[in-house]
């Protein structure tokens, strides 16, 4: 069965068919997947019923993993319940438990419902990541996802001129003090040091223009705090209207895959008392994105 993709949104987001992601994939089905993901900018595969192994191996077929020395996440690595090459972005504690209401991982897990871009706080932000619902709460839980190449073609000539060579700092700091999680420690904050972003990206195989917005941009080199702030937070919400928004609504075993470079995404509240895992891989990115 060859591979197609079925539209989902006006502007942008595909639903696959013809692939099991569990098997490898013929250079064909690469380069079929690679056009849909220029395209679309997020692919959905249904009925993924894949180990976290198979997970990582379909992941491979289109870069390296993303692999950092630096933390991106306040869990110890003696924490954690999944293997390497693979992120926990579960409500489950290491022993397979729901997290406490009280614990300042699930805190910080909070600050995923803002709009973010993965990995915009390191020097080289990530390429795509690949996230699969293995338990599903019986309400709320979306995703949603925005289109950052469609905002910045619907921003009116005045602001793409002022924005073009702006760049920002972006920090998980910025994002955890958005919710008010601010009790890090000394090695938390120095491993989370601002990183300088561009606010207007070029995708680096289509030549499209998109913005990079993310919660974790908290300053504007050159601008006050203040103003800097007010001015991304105008820019989110203009590229967050419906018209440049996809909800997903996870179906048990979905695989979404999804191109940091052109969106990006957030998570949805749930009944917290019920089991939400879902697991993300992720590609290491192209290079340094501001010189």
């Amino acid at each position: 069965m060859s591979i197609s993709i079925r539209k989902l949104h006006p502007v942008f987001v595909g639903e696959v068919q013809g692939v099991d992601c569990r098997r490898p994939l013929t250079q064909q089905e690469v380069a079929a997947i690679e056009a849909g993901m220029d395209e679309y900018a997020v692919l959905i595969f249904r009925d993924q019923n894949i180990t976290d192994e198979e997970q990582i191996a379909f992941t491979r077929h289109f870069g390296e993993l993303e692999n950092y020395n630096t933390a991106g996440h306040i869990r110890k690595r003696e924490d954690q319940r999944l293997g390497p090459g693979i992120a926990d972005f579960s409500n489950l504690d290491k022993h397979g438990n729901i997290m406490s209401g009280e614990d300042r991982v699930w805190f910080f897990k909070l600050a995923d419902r803002l709009w973010h871009s993965d990995s915009s706080f390191r020097p080289i932000p990530a390429k795509y990541s690949l996230l699969s619902g293995r338990t599903l709460p019986s309400w709320g839980g979306n995703t949603e996802f925005a289109d950052m190449r469609a905002a910045y073609d619907a921003l009116d000539e005045r602001t793409r001129g002022e924005i073009e060579e702006l760049v920002c700092k972006h920090s998980l700091i910025y994002s955890r003090h958005a919710i008010g999680f601010s009790k890090l420690t000394e090695d938390e904050v120095a491993a989370f040091r601002p990183v300088d972003q561009p606010l207007v990206r070029t995708h680096p195989t289509t030549g499209r223009r998109s913005l990079f917005l993310s919660s974790h941009a908290g300053a504007i080199l050159g601008w006050t705090i203040p103003e800097a702030r007010l001015f991304l937070r105008d820019l989110t919400e203009f590229a967050t209207q419906p018209q440049f928004v996809y909800s997903h609504v996870w179906r048990l075993h979905d695989l979404v895959m999804w191109d940091n470079r052109a969106t990006m995404h957030r998570a949805r509240r749930f009944d917290r008392n019920e089991v939400r895992d879902v697991r993300r891989t992720t590609l290491a990115g192209d290079g340094l994105t501001a010189q």
